[in-house]
């Protein structure tokens, strides 16, 4: 495993970073083997204030660049902007919706299936196979706010950020599993919490968990970790330079998770807890069923190596990819990608609902066993390109210049890259109702849409709807008024009850709530 550690971190930069460790001037020979590789894969530019620097700074940009491979870089550049033709490529069958065997939806299942699959997975749960992975790198930018997204306050009359929210709702699930399993203090449930950053926001995400205490959790039961970065290319294929004394780098992409969970030791641990079903997500879902049972339990039922939940798309121009079979594998097609025609085209059997429906949320589950295989394919993973503004120094000038229009690309992987690598045998799709389990938190508060006030509303609405749910009356003068119902009393619905047709205390009416 330590030398598939080495291999990816050469690949991207990752890993655990040595603290307290004061940094010291490479020795010559070091320096020009390490100027020698960047000089043969025409990268020599990076050196050109080497010599003007501090040691400190000589330290950092030898260390940065020596957890790079230029001739890598080369090539996964090359292949972005030029990418290869599939071998099968004359053979192409087109697009199809995964077949029933592959599928299943809470909006058509059978309770007693559900119910299945809620209890076996609550089992697997109580058994401490379960973990959860945290996709949570981005910073709440769009919002108006520098911190980590999952720091975000979204307007609940708790004020809890959506790291607390999802938290919370471990805790119970927990506790559910706990209860069902019938064990004494002796023997605890956990699902540990593995949660992914970014570089820049790795120390405000650790900070905000110590100070919180970790919502109630264990901390050795929350491990943070961090993303791979790549270097920003030019438009003519350099390496930037951000300082004299740094390259301009980027993370790379949700489908850097792959060679985290190996750099990091997360699968180290894993394997050390027995963990054998894996629920990843993105943190800017407030409505995520974390370490879902009835997703586990399905998973788990099929014997896949990949499950992912969807939703049903509002209409054919919604902006949300697609999760299908395309040349018969599994995959992953933008809405740009698909014609009006197709888009537009119904269901044979369900002359009222799209073809093509299941929407791409990136909630996934894994199994143990196919992340054990994770060095055999992750360099195997395409690369996309992103076209952006990167600010840079100019290697001849010396000064820095901030582009008014594109002038350079990001390198990113996607996390459904892996897909189409599977037999369809092992790879399975749920449906799920979007009011139930899909808010992202996409753009600043007023806009309307995926916003800090359309996730509060969903939270709020659901928390109504579970109290009446459970025989409530719930008055109030505005239809559009809410419940928040904290994730400590309540995983779902059937989890409220009802005493002298009150909810006692587990739920807040907005209007009401003083402090």
């Amino acid at each position: 495993m330590e030398t598939v550690k080495n291999i990816l971190n050469k690949v991207h930069i990752g890993g655990e970073k040595e603290e307290g460790v004061p940094p010291q001037e490479p020795a010559a020979a070091e320096l020009e083997d390490l100027k020698e590789k960047y000089t043969k894969a025409k990268q020599e530019q990076v050196f050109a204030f080497y010599d003007s620097l501090s040691v400190p700074e000589k330290a950092t940009l030898y260390e940065q660049l020596s957890n790079f491979d230029p001739e890598y870089i080369n090539t996964i550049t090359d292949r972005a902007i030029n990418p290869p033709k599939p071998k099968d490529a004359d053979k192409e069958s087109g697009l199809e919706p995964l077949p029933d065997s592959a599928t299943a939806s809470i909006l058509d299942s059978k309770p007693k299936d559900i119910e299945k699959w809620y209890q076996s997975g609550l089992d697997l749960i109580a058994e401490n196979k379960v973990g959860v992975v945290l996709m949570a790198g981005g910073q709440g930018t769009r919002l108006g706010s520098s911190a980590p997204k999952g720091c975000f306050d979204i307007g609940l009359p708790s004020s809890k950020s959506l790291f607390q929210i999802q938290a919370e709702r471990i805790r119970k699930i927990q506790q559910l599993a706990q209860k069902k399993a019938g064990h004494g203090e002796d023997k605890k449930v956990v699902v540990p919490w593995y949660v992914m950053t970014s570089g820049p926001t790795r120390g405000p995400t650790e900070t905000y968990f110590q100070e919180n205490n970790y919502f109630g959790l264990e901390k050795e039961n929350v491990f943070i970790f961090e993303q791979g970065v790549l270097p920003c290319i030019s438009n003519d294929g350099k390496i930037l330079l951000e300082s004299k004394g740094r390259v301009a780098v980027a993370p790379d992409g949700n489908g850097g998770i792959y060679q985290a969970l190996v750099t990091s030791n997360v699968m180290g641990d894993m394997r050390k807890r027995g963990i054998e079903h894996v629920h990843a997500y993105c943190v800017d879902n407030c409505l995520v069923k974390v370490a879902d049972p009835v997703f586990i339990g399905f998973s788990a039922f099929k014997d896949v190596d990949i499950a992912t939940k969807v939703v049903r798309k509002r209409n054919a121009t919604e902006s949300v990819g697609l999760i299908l079979l395309k040349n018969g594998r599994p995959d992953v097609v933008e809405y740009s990608e698909i014609d009006k025609e197709t888009a537009e085209a119904k269901d044979a059997k369900q002359p009222d609902v799209l073809k093509f429906r299941a929407g791409n949320i990136v909630n996934h589950y894994y199994s143990f066993r196919f992340l054990e295989s994770i060095p055999e394919w992750a360099h195997k993973l395409p690369h996309h390109v992103a076209r952006k503004k990167i600010p840079y120094v100019d290697t001849e000038k010396g000064t820095t210049v901030k582009p008014e229009k594109p002038n350079g690309i990001k390198l990113e992987q996607f996390v459904f890259d892996v897909f189409p690598m599977l037999e369809l045998n092992k790879f399975a799709c749920m449906e799920v109702k979007r009011e139930d389990e899909f808010s992202p938190l996409k753009n600043a508060k007023g806009t309307g849409e995926d916003d800090p006030d359309t996730s509060k509303r969903h939270i709020m609405q659901q928390g109504k709807r579970w109290a009446q749910a459970a025989g409530a009356t719930v008055v109030s003068e505005d239809s559009e008024d809410g419940i928040e119902v904290s994730p400590l009393i309540s995983y779902v619905c059937c989890h409220l009850i009802l005493i002298d047709d009150h909810l006692l205390t587990l739920y807040r009416v907005e209007k009401d709530w003083k402090n």
